[in-house]
């Protein structure tokens, strides 16, 4: 089996810079940032600080790239990926492998679709708390990737090449039998905790103590529920359960990614959250009266 040896982080945010550290500080692999002309200016400038160590790692433009990737973990916002993956051609050669930090259930075909899903893997982070303020990264929870194939009875060599290459870089992760159903897991708490801690303004320990929170959350959570049981996804109302394991692992004071967005004035995912669910639901004919609500709070905040 081919080793991974050159790996590229596509997007330098909170969970790419954290994840471009862990390859930069393990040894057998050359790693690179892969960012626009701007972007990249100001990495190479300023570099990124990560848990108080600071980073210089090369940050390079698409088209500047002179050798094919092993490994692509791409962490763009939703908005930036499809017009960003038609130009990735000098990255991808012939045993490139995608993996995605991004949240929703169109990542993955995105990329697809230009390159093929033979050279794509599943994925979804659970767990990690990452937060970025300008050029400094902090993580007090690194938690957990999960990858694969959408069915993993048995490992594929790009799953095993992938696991393999995890391992040297200390990044924990597991290969679940059925990577769909933890796509729309993912998907549930991503619609649930995102987007309720967005329009509240309130960091984990809000949701970690407040019922009225956690009932805004959950009702967001059961439209999926309802959603994917339709399509023939296997969760239950358990799985909102469930979530609270992950909710209440996380550092009191962290915030959602969406909450971010919000508090830095930027454009934030609720296209592939509430959208996505309204979407479903008038395609399935189930109503979707929570999410068409957060959704109208959001795309209104964002406005402002």
């Amino acid at each position: 089996m081919q080793k991974i040896h050159n790996v590229a982080i596509l997007g330098a945010g909170a969970m790419g810079g954290y994840f471009a550290a862990q390859f930069f500080d393990a040894p057998g692999f050359n790693t690179i940032l892969v960012a626009d002309a701007a972007h990249c200016e100001k990495l190479n400038r300023d570099g990124l600080i990560v848990n108080g160590k600071t980073y210089f790692i090369p940050a390079v433009q698409p088209e500047d790239v002179k050798t094919p990737m092993d490994l692509i973990m791409v962490g763009l916002k939703h908005t930036q990926l499809k017009p960003m993956v038609p130009t990735l051609d000098k990255l991808v050669g012939a045993d490139t492998v995608f993996t995605t930090l991004m949240n929703g259930l169109e990542s993955e075909e995105t990329i697809g679709a230009v390159y093929g899903m033979e050279h794509v893997l599943y994925a979804i982070s659970l767990g990690i708390d990452a937060v970025r303020e300008g050029n400094r990264i902090t993580v007090v929870h690194p938690g957990k990737q999960y990858f694969g194939e959408l069915k993993n009875d048995v490992l594929s060599p790009k799953v095993l090449r992938v696991q393999e290459a995890y391992e040297r870089a200390g990044i924990q992760f597991q290969t679940p039998p059925d990577m769909e159903r933890m796509l729309w897991w993912k998907f549930l708490i991503n619609v649930g905790i995102n987007q309720a801690s967005a329009i509240l303004r309130a960091p984990y320990a809000v949701f970690q103590t407040n019922r009225d929170a956690q009932a805004l959350m959950e009702a967001l959570m059961e439209e999926v529920v309802l959603l994917a049981q339709v399509k023939g996804v296997a969760l239950t109302r358990q799985d909102i359960l469930d979530s609270y394991s992950i909710l209440n692992s996380m550092a009191a004071e962290g915030k959602t990614s969406m909450l971010q967005d919000v508090e830095a004035g930027r454009k934030t995912e609720v296209e592939m959250f509430a959208g996505k669910v309204i979407t479903l639901g008038k395609e399935l004919g189930i109503p979707t009266p929570v999410n068409q609500t957060v959704y109208y709070i959001l795309r209104a905040l964002e406005s402002c």
